[in-house]
């Protein structure tokens, strides 16, 4: 609606709020319009941070920023509910969280925010609950929409590209519309899979490939009469499996990674934490020694990776780039397994699965992925016979950088906005997330600099400090010198 009233592609203050204030019109889009003609009319414009993106990462970051009235947020997202996204968006109610309800609070200063918000809605919960990835979906959406309002709106659109304009950004999207800020913040969350270079041209094109299986349908079509492999043997492998297996299937399941290693269980009741202060060291091999030292000595494996996550960007960043390299090669799936787990309920699950044979978990090296004249896929896995699956899913995980960014991204590093940070694991910045002036990220894509950036307690913390990082903008130190 709002592109008719843009002539020449430049938006008018008074036609966007007739726009906006129009029957029908999004009132929290027409928060954003009264506030830029607010703004013509006294000529001073409120300092204004754009945020793209819908999930966690965005939704945390708007609300940590709405706290100070010096800036006006803007959130820019496809989503009708920002704070779901692909995490907790398509999630069905068997997709359990995988961290316990203590922990993932939306405020790191009220811990029992996330349970009040349970109670006050009959779901039961205490502090070691796992709750339905849906549930917290809600929680998380509930969160940013009682801080919309004047200090933070959402733009109800998909990203298309960001430029540069002097001190300022600005953001195209599909609707026509362009969004000017001081500051962008990218909450983006995982880049998208990758598909294994084994799979050969024409299969990917098959409708038996699913190479995103969080796609909206993208499990739809996915045979219960015939085998389906699932490539990769992370939570994301977990989450299809649970899905797949939520009605009876006549042909079973197969997981294949290299080293066929299914995430660990958190144990039933928290294991007692442990005072474990880890030195960091240029080489890999102390702090493997140091962790094993602790097990043996007692304490229990999930509360030393508990313990040792709270350290990990700090001994990440004291590793050499070699030692980084090895830890990647010879060390991450062990971490992974071990520090991403599954819910107990999750975990008894894929145990029974296994027991009934209904999933297969195995290890091997995938060498070419074809369609079959018979159809489905012909699949070939180092030292065995070809075999047909009806469907071949990609459960891998997040692909390295540039290539698996998306359009938004892989524009910006074409245009030099963005490189790589180590290891192409996400985007280099500084350790408050700035990438160069005025440009932020929150989330997933600080991997590389940082090691843990994917669970919700780091996003929240970095929410709150690049918050605090955003200097004044101008125009406020204007207004507090004049008032």
């Amino acid at each position: 609606m709002l592109c008719r009233y843009r002539p020449k592609g430049v938006c008018d203050a008074n036609l966007l709020y007739q726009a906006a204030t129009e029957r029908g019109a999004d009132p929290v889009t027409s928060t954003v319009v009264r506030d830029s003609v607010a703004a013509a009319r006294t000529g001073r414009e409120p300092g204004t941070v754009a945020i793209i993106g819908g999930g966690a990462s965005g939704a945390l970051t708007a609300r940590a920023i709405a706290r100070n009235s010096a800036w006006r947020t803007v959130l820019i997202s496809p989503e009708s509910r920002p704070g779901r996204g692909v995490a907790y968006g398509p999630a069905e109610e068997w997709h359990l969280l995988n961290s316990r309800a203590a922990a993932m609070s939306a405020d790191s200063t009220d811990p029992q925010q996330l349970l009040r918000w349970c109670r006050e809605r009959g779901i039961p919960a205490d502090a070691a609950s796992f709750l339905p990835r849906p549930v917290y979906g809600d929680y998380l959406a509930d969160q940013f929409a009682s801080a919309a309002g004047p200090r933070l709106s959402h733009h109800r659109a998909t990203a298309l590209a960001v430029r540069p304009d002097g001190p300022r950004w600005i953001v195209t999207d599909d609707t026509g519309a362009e969004t000017r800020a001081e500051h962008l913040i990218l909450a983006l969350g995982n880049p998208a899979p990758c598909v294994p270079s084994a799979v050969g041209d024409e299969a990917r094109d098959d409708v038996a490939f699913v190479a995103d299986p969080w796609a909206p349908g993208a499990l739809d079509a996915v045979p219960a009469d015939q085998p389906v492999l699932l490539l990769g043997t992370g939570l994301t492998a977990i989450d299809v499996a649970l899905t797949l297996t939520r009605d009876p299937r006549a042909a079973p399941l197969e997981a294949l990674s290299r080293r066929g290693m299914l995430p660990r269980a958190h144990p039933a009741v928290p294991a007692p934490a442990v005072d474990l202060e880890v030195e960091a060291t240029q080489s890999l091999s102390p702090l493997i020694r140091r962790l094993r030292q602790a097990v043996a000595d007692g304490a229990h494996w999930s509360a030393v990776m508990d313990t040792v996550r709270h350290q990990a960007d700090r001994l990440w960043a004291g590793l050499d780039t070699a030692a980084q390299e090895r830890f990647l090669r010879h060390a991450q799936r062990y971490w992974e397994v071990h520090r991403h787990r599954m819910a107990p309920p999750v975990a008894a699950r894929i145990t029974a699965l296994r027991d009934s044979g209904a999933l297969r978990v195995r290890s091997g090296r995938l060498t070419s992925v074809e369609p079959d004249p018979r159809g489905g896929l012909l699949v070939r896995v180092e030292g065995e016979q070809p075999k047909r699956y009806g469907a071949v899913i990609t459960c891998t995980g997040p692909g390295p950088l540039p290539c698996s960014g998306g359009p938004l991204l892989k524009g910006m590093f074409d245009d030099g906005l963005l490189r790589t940070g180590p290891h192409a694991l996400g985007v280099d910045t500084d350790d408050d997330g700035q990438a160069r002036p005025g440009l932020w990220l929150v989330g997933p894509l600080r991997r590389g600099r940082l090691w843990e950036s994917t669970a919700v307690p780091e996003i929240r913390s970095q929410a709150e400090r690049l918050a605090a990082a955003l200097p004044e903008p101008a125009e406020h130190h204007l207004r507090t010198a004049t008032a």
